[in-house]
């Protein structure tokens, strides 16, 4: 060095040298950053309500303002002499099969044509030059009703004249299991009732149809299931599958199963009309009415248990209020029958489970649909049998939590690892947060808020725990299948597979496992339509599972093909070459080369499927191996109670998960702590509500929804890694258990802070009031 340079460096004018870049996150086990988390921050990112197309009409819905009607007349007359209007269709325009429907059960109309049977359900659509056009449009659609009666009561349907040609009852599932005479030391007994959630989707539910030469057409949607939504589309236009074409526009992210059918359907008879582009933008207030919501449910419990808090038997009643249509109830209930003992060695279990149709508006697929509902109903079971037998609620939990091998009320044995009593003894001996103090600067503490209305003489601390259970991808011997195509040219990898990205991040674990496989650092997710493969709906965890399995499938066999020349040229085999770094290496060391050379400029492809082992439909008695797989969580919940004032606060969610294997730890953490958020609204805001079937407060001012301010503190505590060796990558799925566990956790730990039963989902103020016990 010159001694100019080091009078320099002493005096701290020379710029150190720039630090060397982050390594950026690549395969399985990164927390790799999602693909489209620019655009979304930006703005960019093309979501359905932003399509255009040359020629644009503009869409209307007439929907039903009764939730119970006979038709007597539909006049459309003044509707198509208004100036700007192209089309109005009703049910007689429906050319093909004028019913559809998900889970297998074709049993709703396009439109409805003789009888209205729910609030909001579709009876005409309009196509015109102009949005307003065409809402003024479908306001003079003159009907006339002679208004019923609904029938919005679920035991009431059981008496009640039919509703649709189906009848009421969709589905009974008698569960028997053990003895019927087994009887407890302890008998404890609960009425539970569980409200009406709404999935609230974030983005405008939005769709485009743009009509073929062929005289098919494709429909631009923000499809959670495109093929399922092509073939019930074909059906009802009258066409083929192959003259409909689904293209996924982005989703703004999905917690069931989100579009609404009631105008996707329409846009396309109105595309067919009028030969034109048409689109529609759904407003709040229609999405409230068309999409499906979780099934309202009445859940009478029996427990019976020994001196020592072990159970002997359940004894259950389980009403589902399916709604005016059956979309997806038939599984929901069966999810609900199955797991009605909950995450528990039951040896003796009788339960009866129904779904059952209504004049409120239909139930379909929510995270955790049925699971939820029970979870709460017998984890207060738990906390009213450790009261009995004063004993320490983790406690009982403890002396009855079901392990790997033991046999559900299903019959069914646990074949998948099941670590119940290491998350809860995880959550169970994780610290306790702080208590606040009695202070007037502290008073932001309050349930309630800065603001809150209580004092603190009258705050009740409460610790309460909730079991949950879940079963991965479907059931019941659904066929689970998912196909998927890896390409490499120039160094660029491309994943063709029809798996859509809802939010749960499945485009970024493509690109991981392309990465871990093949060693190449760009990779691509082709955007998703239904000129591909088949994939499945994105729920339970089915692309983490089926579709990743087939990606990992299709770059083991690019992999393969690859290494062959290499193993070859050296005399070996494939299996003695690994990958890593984006370098080639034998085991003994003679060969070492990059990718990027063995490429040289190579086209690789290969097409995999994956298809889960089979199971089977649950029996005359509830009985058979109806799950491929479950997952399992622990929840430790502690929250403050106003008992003079009934406002809660949470304030801390201890969550520990089986997981499986973490393939993302950022995008896993941010999984669970939604989960879990959504769960908080469950147990305390959340309640769609429907008197005499009309929803009231169609909006998001009516609906509250927690927000950020509204989440707890949400510690993860423990994430249990232990491989289900039958799953690709032995990951399980993530999302649906903190939403089934978080609602139950949160109203043991109100019965702990008021020794109230807390037997209702939404919490309302009363029930959390103290009784002075």
């Amino acid at each position: 060095m010159s001694n100019d340079a080091a009078t320099a460096e002493a005096e701290g004018t020379v710029e150190a040298a720039p630090a060397a870049p982050e390594p950026i996150p690549h395969g399985l086990g990164a927390s790799l950053p999602p693909a489209d988390a620019r655009a979304k921050t930006e703005g960019t990112f093309p979501y359905a309500a932003d399509l255009w197309a040359e020629g644009l009409l503009w869409a209307a819905v007439l929907r039903s303002p009764h939730p119970h009607a006979r038709i007597v007349s539909i006049d459309t007359t003044h509707a198509r002499e208004m100036p700007g209007v192209r089309a109005v269709v009703t049910h007689e325009d429906v050319p093909g099969t004028p019913l559809h429907g998900r889970g297998g059960r074709a049993d709703r109309p396009v439109f409805a044509s003789e009888v209205v049977r729910h609030h909001g359900e579709p009876l005409a659509a309009v196509a015109a030059d102009h949005p307003d056009t065409a809402r003024m449009a479908a306001a003079a659609v003159i009907v006339e009703y002679e208004v019923l009666d609904p029938v919005t009561d679920p035991e009431q349907a059981f008496e009640a004249e039919p509703l649709h040609p189906d009848g009421n009852l969709i589905r009974h599932i008698p569960l028997r299991h053990g003895d019927p005479e087994a009887a407890g030391d302890v008998v404890v007994e609960g009425l539970y009732r569980i409200g009406r959630q709404d999935p609230a989707p974030i983005g405008a539910e939005a769709g485009l149809a743009v009509p073929r030469p062929d005289g098919g057409v494709e429909l631009y949607l923000a499809s959670t299931d495109p093929h399922g939504d092509r073939d019930i589309a074909a059906a009802c236009y009258g066409l083929a599958p192959e003259q409909v074409k689904i293209v996924v526009t982005g989703v703004p992210g999905a917690t069931a199963d989100r579009e609404d059918q009631g105008f996707q359907l329409p846009l396309g008879l109105l595309a067919l009309k009028t030969g034109c582009p048409v689109k529609l933008t759904a407003t709040r207030e229609e999405s409230f009415l068309g999409h499906t919501h979780r099934h309202p449910t009445l859940l009478r419990y029996r427990h019976h248990a020994d001196a020592e808090g072990r159970i002997v038997k359940v004894e259950a009643q389980i009403l589902l209020d399916a709604g005016a249509y059956a979309d997806t109830s038939s599984e929901a209930l069966a999810a609900a029958v199955a797991f009605a003992c909950g995450p528990y060695v039951v040896p003796n279990a009788f339960i009866e489970g129904w779904a059952v149709r209504t004049n409120n508006p239909p139930s379909g697929h929510v995270r955790g649909e049925g699971a939820m509902q029970v979870c709460a109903a017998y984890e207060a079971q738990m906390d009213k049998v450790a009261r009995k037998l004063g004993l320490d609620p983790a406690e009982v939990r403890l002396r009855n939590v079901l392990a790997t091998g033991d046999v559900l009320p299903t019959g069914q044995t646990v074949t998948c690892p099941a670590p119940v009593a290491e998350l809860l003894q995880a959550v169970r001996d994780f610290p306790l947060p702080a208590l606040p103090k009695d202070t007037p600067e502290d008073e932001w503490l309050l349930p309630g808020g800065p603001e809150g209305a209580g004092e603190p003489g009258a705050v009740r601390r409460g610790v309460g725990y909730g079991i949950g259970m879940v079963h991965m991808l479907g059931a019941e011997g659904a066929d689970e299948v998912s196909t998927a195509t890896v390409k490499v040219q120039g160094g660029v990898a491309t994943v063709l597979c029809a798996a859509v990205e809802t939010g749960q991040g499945f485009t970024t674990l493509a690109r991981q496992i392309v990465q871990e496989t093949l060693g190449v650092d760009e990779v691509q997710v082709a955007p998703v339509d239904t000129d591909q493969p088949p994939a499945g709906a994105g729920c339970r965890g089915r692309h983490t599972w089926v579709s990743g399995g087939a990606v990992e499938r299709a770059a083991k066999m690019v992999r393969t093909q690859l290494l062959q020349p290499l193993a070859h040229q050296f005399g070996m085999s494939t299996e003695l070459l690994q990958i890593a770094d984006g370098k080639i290496t034998s085991y003994d060391g003679v060969l070492s080369t990059t990718v990027a050379e063995a490429l040289d400029g190579k086209e690789l492809w290969a097409t995999a499927q994956c298809r889960p082992h089979p199971t089977e439909p649950l029996d005359e008695a509830g009985q058979g191996d109806a799950f491929v797989g479950m997952a399992f969580c622990a929840i430790r919940a502690v929250v403050d109670v106003d008992i003079e004032i009934g406002s809660v606060r949470v304030v801390e969610l201890a969550v520990a998960q089986d997981v499986g294997r973490v393939l993302n730890p950022a995008q896993l953490t941010a999984r669970i702590e939604a989960g879990v958020t959504q769960g908080v609204g469950i147990a305390l805001t959340e309640n769609l509500r429907t008197p005499r079937g009309l929803i009231r407060h169609p909006d998001l001012t009516g609906y509250a929804l927690p927000t950020a301010l509204d989440a707890p503190d949400i510690r993860i505590v423990k994430l249990v890694e232990e491989r289900d060796v039958v799953a690709p990558f032995g990951a399980k799925a993530v999302s649906a258990v903190p939403v089934v566990a978080s609602p139950a956790a949160v109203a043991s730990a109100v019965r702990a802070a008021t020794g109230r039963p807390v037997n209702r989902l939404p919490i309302r103020p009363q029930a959390a009031v103290a009784t002075g016990n």
